[in-house]
């Protein structure tokens, strides 16, 4: 069995959004064309309290971008997104959500980000979506999402981690690149752990 996963296609990653992926909501129809080439898909959701060690808002003096320690791990302070029950949290209007069999949300914890569908950064938390998988008999996943540099890849290396068959399809994904850089480096940094990287095209 093969799973599409759709990471964190939210209000707060596209155009106009508090954590703005330049064209983000393009991969939008992509992302609704490959639905229909899958029976399983699930979907991953970035859900922080208002107080989230990973703002920089809650860190007298540092700027967004800065690096800090947060609970021993380096830590990227962002602007705040993505808090939970806000407009910013929400999936992307014309993104379907028909055909997702469930929803995995991540950064609940405050004091410690998730930039994978699978595990806090430190993983010591599980969000639980390997055993959904598992138990549905997922072997293959296809990986779509924001962003590609980011949330995207972690995703991706913890599925090769997990010992599922994984793919990122790279036209349904877009990336922060906070420097210039940062995606085909990300891009590559999944390869060199297994990860296969194909377009849309390429699935039937």
């Amino acid at each position: 069995m093969r799973a599409l996963i759709l990471v964190d296609i939210q209000n707060d990653f596209v155009t106009g959004g508090a954590l703005e992926v330049p064209q983000g909501e393009g991969i939008v129809p992509i992302v609704n064309d490959l639905q229909k080439h899958f029976d399983f898909v699930v979907a991953t959701q970035d859900y922080h309290p208002a107080d989230h060690g990973s703002f920089a808002a809650n860190h007298e003096g540092k700027q967004i971008g800065e690096v800090t320690d947060l609970n021993g791990l380096d830590q990227i302070l962002w602007p705040v997104h993505c808090v939970q029950e806000s407009q910013g949290a929400e999936f992307v209007s014309n993104l379907q959500m028909d055909k997702v069999k469930k929803i995995f949300t991540k950064g609940t914890d405050t004091g410690i980000d998730s930039y994978s569908g699978f595990y806090d950064n430190g993983h010591k938390k599980s969000t639980g979506l390997a055993d959904y998988l598992k138990e549905n008999n997922v072997t293959e996943v296809y990986i779509t999402g924001l962003a590609t540099d980011y949330c995207v890849k972690f995703t991706a290396l913890d599925a090769v981690q997990e010992g599922f068959k994984t793919y990122l399809v790279k036209d349904a994904t877009k990336g922060v690149n906070l420097k210039v850089g940062d995606v085909e480096k990300a891009i590559e940094d999944m390869e060199k752990a297994g990860v296969n990287v194909i377009s849309s095209e390429a699935i039937e």
